[in-house]
């Protein structure tokens, strides 16, 4: 019996990001490590950055071609409604879903501002997260289990981000532990 896999072209598995709102502070957090079939072809790659001066901070999950073109798209987003994350990324959202290049990319992106976190997909989901934690990519689940776990401990996002991200690196073969971590104030948690 042929291995499921085989005539089709190694899949490119990459990252684990993970959203933290709490005390005053949201922080996404990503690892650096890209995979092609079984093997690591990089492991310090930068997925997590700022958008809009500084104002946003942003992680993707998924080909990073496609990542780097839905973060330019989403500035110009943002450009075009500033101080407006949300309205931003619903237009983006409709983009991507209906514009025959975009449509194509293969990415998933966190996106938060001081106001309001967003999970955003090619399959028109803008999503805040239920309790101020989300986690996406390869290892997303493991982060996820591990920061809502912490959620209630006397840890601060940073440190939640930090240890979740460090579980799931432990568990998911597509994860590392060099972390890229950016952190804002938030208006309200």
């Amino acid at each position: 019996m042929p291995h499921p896999e085989a005539g089709q072209p190694p899949q490119m598995h990459a990252t684990t990001i993970l959203m933290v709102r709490k005390n005053g502070r949201v922080v996404i957090g990503g690892d650096g490590q890209v995979s092609l079939g079984q093997t690591i072809v990089k492991g310090n790659a930068r997925k997590v950055r700022r958008l809009a001066k500084g104002a946003v901070i942003g992680g993707f999950a998924g080909a990073t071609a496609d990542a780097f073109t839905l973060f330019e798209r989403l500035e110009a987003k943002l450009e075009q409604y500033p101080g407006q994350l949300t309205r931003a990324c619903v237009e983006l959202t409709k983009d991507w879903r209906t514009d025959r290049y975009l449509r194509r990319l293969e990415a998933m992106m966190l996106v938060a501002d001081k106001d309001v976190g967003l999970l955003l997909s090619g399959s028109g989901d803008v999503l805040e997260p239920e309790g101020g934690v989300m986690a996406i990519g390869s290892g997303g689940n493991f982060a996820l289990a591990a920061a809502r776990a912490l959620e209630d401990s006397a840890h601060d996002a940073e440190a939640i981000v930090r240890r979740a991200l460090g579980i799931a690196a432990e568990i998911c073969v597509y994860t590392n532990g060099n972390l890229v971590i950016e952190a804002l104030d938030t208006a309200t948690d």
